[in-house]
């Protein structure tokens, strides 16, 4: 009988399998398999217990082999992955380099029973041969991106599964959680040329030596099929998330004066909140969200599990900014959602703090749910914190703690939210997530997840400014161009989570492009924690909280990857008379304005382009994105030149969001003097308006 959601079998179930089992001394015992695993990943009750069987969840990457002892001048080494490292970036060589240059390297070799949880890749070369246990042949033995990105893909056409069951849910941008189980063993080789490009990451679960686990096998998507539908439609559909519990919500409201604070529940234990909703509504929202502390208490714990900025917490800040993750949901209307599941033995408390200087109103609900306390039982944590005013410099690399903590418990979640004032327009120049995360478990001397960059930890790569979400995964807000602005990262480790019996302490490194001064870094580290853990949190205060713009009338920088640019502003060399045209101010567009046109039928934006010396250029416009926002394409003296056509143009229109996107030409022949560059409206509604903020040039 398979065990319930996220569940071990009960000991006195397995007591009764050992007795059966007993004339057959080489069985044991089965709690792990794939279907089990498959279950781990929606179940969030499960979660919150400290799991049984023990595991510990580690990484083996390609980050920077020389990085070894911290504060040592290699610990923020950063050959990780691009070819030619000092060191190879794996645990051993198998095999030197050949004559074309091809050697074998070990990634990992792990034994005792455990699971592969999580594979992520930005680029590889080479192959990938995966053994387990003691079998003849490799349970894969192919293409090292396949294997990475796509790890279902032959067990799929064996099973003959569709493989749009697997991405956005099992797949999740550059990084896949197909849990792969072992009884005996884990061996890992990568073939390949180490001059070429092979980043790569590869999580295991290794569970205590007795644990019983059934070891993957071509067929476990046919047997555990129904599981596998069943969660990936879960994952699938995360807006239709179903509560378990069958109590009904509990309404929530507080109107809270500058300086006050209000309680918005008591509730009596056991019990556990299995949802909880909140709604802000003030004059200035964004200030609200940041200046509005929410604080959870559960068994009169004296500063409360969670203290977060109320957006913050969500993982949105600053702003409503809608997305639907495994754990956390926000709604165009303002609708904030939790569903990690929050127990407690006696009481929980629910408290907000008005920090700001005006008044705000809070409403929403809590699902509560029966729940038995036990001796595996954890609290929910989120303690937030910030540091403004940082200088971020690739020279001067900085560790940022997320959670210093001493005690047991569970690591499940991080949200990175930054203010990133960098005027390079390029991820080449003003990217500021080089650094790695760091993460020591218990005793560990060395971190047993050590990174290859910060978009690698949030499952991205290549500093990609996109908004994208997935269910263990998030960019909620990027403003741009590029990285610049506020920008929110979250990843939810739910499959591979992060358990630790006495201590744990993550790190982020700062580490950007370029010297960046005026960076203000917010974090949380969300995790599970059994009553005694002591951490470094600090209290949060108005400082902290103090409201942050953007720079007043910030100009583009001519470096690093917009090097031996010229800048336009749009409206300074618009060359016709539009019936609809003007500027709109914000801080968000260089010199704090945007020029915005709303088409009339068959009009067309002239700019004048003077090209100062023949040659080779790029042309770059820098458009406004909205939801107000509709479809246009260029053309240089009357010829495309890759800014989209009459049939594929660029579509500026985005719900929810306003954003600041680069575009660019492909590499065109231009001669010396001015050449007009057309914007044409292919847009289908009346009221479409297209934004353009600056354009550029670049020699190539």
């Amino acid at each position: 009988m398979s065990p319930q959601i996220g569940r071990p079998i009960p000991y006195c179930c397995l007591i009764l399998t050992l007795i059966v089992l007993s004339s057959s001394p080489v069985l044991r015992a089965e709690t792990i398999n794939t279907g089990t695993l498959i279950e781990d990943m929606v179940d969030l009750v499960g979660l919150a217990e400290f799991p049984d069987p023990a595991y510990q969840t580690v990484q083996f990457s390609s980050y920077d082999h020389r990085s070894q002892v911290p504060g040592t001048a290699d610990w923020f080494a950063n050959s990780d992955g691009f070819g030619n490292e000092p060191v190879p970036n794996f645990e051993a060589v198998l095999s030197p380099p050949d004559e074309r240059g091809v050697g074998e390297y070990l990634i990992c070799d792990v034994t005792g029973p455990g699971a592969i949880v999580r594979t992520w890749t930005a680029a590889i070369n080479g192959t990938i041969t995966v053994h387990l246990d003691d079998a003849d042949e490799p349970i894969y033995s192919a293409s090292a991106q396949d294997f990475l990105l796509h790890p279902y893909r032959p067990f799929a056409r064996h099973a003959e599964l569709d493989e749009s069951l697997f991405v956005g849910t099992l797949q999740q941008r550059n990084a896949c959680y197909f849990p792969m189980p072992f009884h005996k063993r884990c061996r890992i080789i990568w073939k390949g040329d180490l001059k070429k490009i092979h980043f790569y990451q590869i999580q295991i679960r290794r569970y205590d030596r007795n644990t019983g686990v059934r070891t993957f096998q071509a067929d476990d998507l046919q047997r555990y099929r129904s599981t596998l539908e069943a969660v990936s439609k879960k994952l699938a559909n995360l807006d239709s998330w179903s509560d378990q519990s069958p109590l009904p919500p509990i309404e929530l409201q507080a109107n809270v004066a500058p300086q006050a604070r209000a309680d918005l529940l008591k509730l009596d234990g056991p019990l556990a909140l299995e949802r909880l909703t909140l709604r802000v509504k003030a004059k200035h929202m964004d200030r609200a969200l940041r200046q509005t502390v929410l604080s959870i208490f559960f068994d009169d714990h004296r500063w409360g599990q969670v203290q977060c900025p109320l957006g913050d917490f969500f993982g949105v800040a600053p702003g409503i900014n809608p997305y639907d993750a495994l754990p956390f949901s926000v709604a165009p209307n303002g609708d904030m959602i939790c569903r990690f599941v929050m127990p407690f033995a006696k009481t929980c408390r629910i408290q907000v703090e008005n920090k700001g200087d005006q008044a705000v109103s809070i409403s929403g609900s809590v699902r509560p749910m029966a729940y038995t306390w036990n001796e595996r039982s954890l609290h929910f944590q989120a303690r937030w914190r910030i540091d403004h005013d940082l200088v971020a410099d690739g020279r001067h690399v900085q560790d940022m703690p997320y959670l210093i903590a001493q005690g047991q418990g569970v690591y499940v979640g991080s949200t990175t939210i930054l203010l990133n004032p960098n005027p390079v327009p390029t991820p080449y120049g003003n990217w500021w997530g080089e650094g790695d995360e760091k993460i020591f478990v218990d005793n560990e001397v060395s971190p047993s997840t050590f990174g290859t960059g910060s978009e690698d930890y949030y499952n991205y790569a290549w500093s990609s400014p996109d908004i994208f979400i997935f269910p263990y995964c998030a960019q909620p807000r990027n403003d741009g161009p590029a990285n610049r602005g506020f920008v929110t990262n979250n990843r939810w480790h739910i499959l591979d989570a992060l358990p630790f019996h006495t201590h744990m302490a993550f790190y982020m490194e700062l580490y950007s492009h370029e010297r960046t001064p005026g960076v203000s870094y917010a974090r949380i580290g969300y995790h599970y924690a059994k009553p005694g853990l002591r951490d470094d949190h600090l209290p949060i205060t108005r400082e902290d909280l103090r409201h942050l713009e953007l720079p007043e009338n910030w100009q583009p920088a001519s470096r690093m990857g917009a090097a031996k640019a010229r800048f336009f502003q749009t409206e300074a060399i618009q060359q016709n008379t539009l019936q609809q045209a003007g500027v709109r101010a914000h801080r968000l567009w260089s010199g704090g304005q945007l020029f915005v046109w709303r088409p009339k039928h068959g009009e067309v934006l002239r700019l004048g382009l003077n090209i100062p010396e023949p040659g080779a250029y790029v042309i770059h416009i820098v458009a406004g994105l909205s939801p107000q926002s509709g479809q246009c394409y260029a053309a240089l003296n009357g010829e495309t030149i890759g800014l989209g056509d009459k049939d594929t143009p660029i579509n500026l229109n985005v719900p929810h969001r306003i954003l600041s996107r680069n575009f660019s030409s492909r590499k065109v022949d231009l001669d010396q003097g001015l050449h007009t560059l057309t914007i044409h409206n292919t847009s289908t509604s009346p009221k479409a308006e297209l934004g353009f903020d600056f354009v550029w040039i670049q020699k190539r």
